[in-house]
C-alpha cells in the first residue's frame, strides 16, 4: 500500500520540517552542533569474519578496529569492501573516519568546524548529515577526500540518517515527534513523506532494484521490518523484529541481521524458519549497528565499551 502522507518541492523557499527532535542518546543522530556530539556514548566498532555455508552465516571472532574510550560509530563499508566510513567524536566534534582493512590505518577525512554524521558512500565521495553553525541538520556531500563539501537538499531538514536507493533518491529519517521516512529526488525536485514512526536505521536491500528496508513502529509497541519500493513510492511488511530491535543488516545472499543484547540473529525471506540465533559475541554487550561488507566476508558492528 502506498502511504504517501506529504509531497514537496524542496528547492530553497521550501522547507520541510517535521518537528525538531533528537534520536534516541544511545546512538544518536544529532541534534544540536554542541550538545550531541558531548553526550555521545562510548562505543566501539568491531570486525569479525563472516562466511555462509549451506544457507547459514558463521560469525568469526569479532575484533575492536577503534580501540579508544569515545564514540565511534555508524560504520559503512566502501564500495570496494577496503574500507570503513565511520563517525568519531573527539572533544566534541564529530568528524567522518576511514578505517583500511589492509594495514589497519585510521585517518580523518572530515576536519570541519561543523559536525558530520552518518557517513555513507555516494558517488564518487560520500554522503553525510551535516550538524551546521546554527544547529540545521541536513544531507551534504564531499569529495572522498573530505573536500567540496556540497548541500544536497536545501530544503530538509531536519536529517538523523539516510540511505542511497538509486544515485538520484535518498531515503531519509527526518527527525520528529514522531520521525518520518521522506523519500527525497534529487532530479525531480520532489520529497514524500511515506511513514512515520520508523527507525533509525535505513538499509539497502540487496538483489531489490531500489529497495530500503526500515523499521515501523506500531502504536502496540511492536515492530517490524518492512520494505520501501522507491521507484514505486510503496512500502510493504516483511518480518516483526527481535523485541526492542531497531538496527539490522543484509548481506549479498539476502539474508537480514538483527542483534539483541550479545546474540546475532539470522532471518531468511526465503524460508519459515523465522530468527533463529547464529553467533554469540560475548563478552562484547549491546551490540547494536551492523554492517556488511560489499562481498560478504566481512562484518562490522557496533558494541559498547567494556565497563572494566
Amino acid at each position: 500500500m502506498t502511504h504517501r502522507v506529504l509531497s514537496v518541492a524542496f528547492g530553497a523557499a521550501a522547507v520541510l520540517a517535521i518537528g525538531m527532535g533528537c534520536a534516541a542518546p544511545s546512538d544518536p543522530a544529532p541534534s544540536t552542533a554542541d550538545t550531541t556530539a558531548a553526550a555521545a556514548p562510548s562505543t566501539d566498532i568491531h570486525l569479525a569474519p563472516l562466511q555462509v555455508h549451506g544457507g547459514e552465516l558463521r560469525v568469526g571472532t569479532p575484533v575492536p578496529v577503534t580501540p579508544r574510550a569515545g564514540y565511534d560509530n555508524q560504520p559503512a563499508f566502501t564500495p570496494d569492501g577496503r574500507a570503513l566510513l565511520y563517525t568519531a567524536v573527539r572533544d566534541g566534534q564529530a568528524d567522518t573516519y576511514r578505517y583500511t582493512l589492509a594495514d589497519s590505518t585510521r585517518r580523518a577525512v572530515t576536519a570541519t568546524p561543523t559536525s558530520e554524521y552518518s557517513p555513507t558512500p555516494h558517488g564518487e565521495g560520500l554522503s553525510v548529515v551535516r550538524v551546521e553553525a546554527d544547529g540545521t541538520q541536513r544531507l551534504w556531500q564531499f569529495a572522498a577526500d573530505g573536500t567540496a563539501p556540497t548541500l544536497l537538499l536545501p530544503g530538509i531538514q531536519p536529517v538523523g540518517y539516510h540511505a542511497w536507493a538509486t544515485p538520484d533518491r535518498a531515503a531519509l529519517y527526518v527527525l520528529g515527534e514522531p520521525a518520518s521516512l521522506v523519500l527525497a529526488d534529487l532530479d525531480a525536485g520532489t520529497a514524500d513523506t511515506l511513514a512515520r514512526a520508523i527507525g533509525r536505521s535505513l538499509q539497502v536491500v540487496p538483489g531489490r532494484e531500489a529497495t530500503i528496508s526500515f523499521v515501523q513502529h506500531t502504536s502496540d509497541s511492536t515492530a517490524q521490518i518492512h520494505l520501501l519500493d522507491a521507484a514505486a513510492g510503496t512500502t510493504e511488511p516483511l518480518v516483526a523484529t527481535r523485541p526492542g530491535g531497531d538496527f539490522h543488516a543484509w548481506t549479498p545472499e539476502g539474508l537480514l541481521l538483527m542483534a539483541e543484547g550479545a546474540t546475532l540473529y539470522q532471518y531468511d525471506p526465503s524460508d519459515d524458519a523465522g530468527w533463529r540465533p547464529i553467533a554469540d559475541l560475548a563478552p562484547l554487550r549491546d551490540v547494536t549497528r551492523l554492517a556488511v561488507s560489499p562481498r560478504g566476508d566481512r562484518l562490522a558492528l557496533v558494541a559498547a565499551e567494556p565497563t572494566n
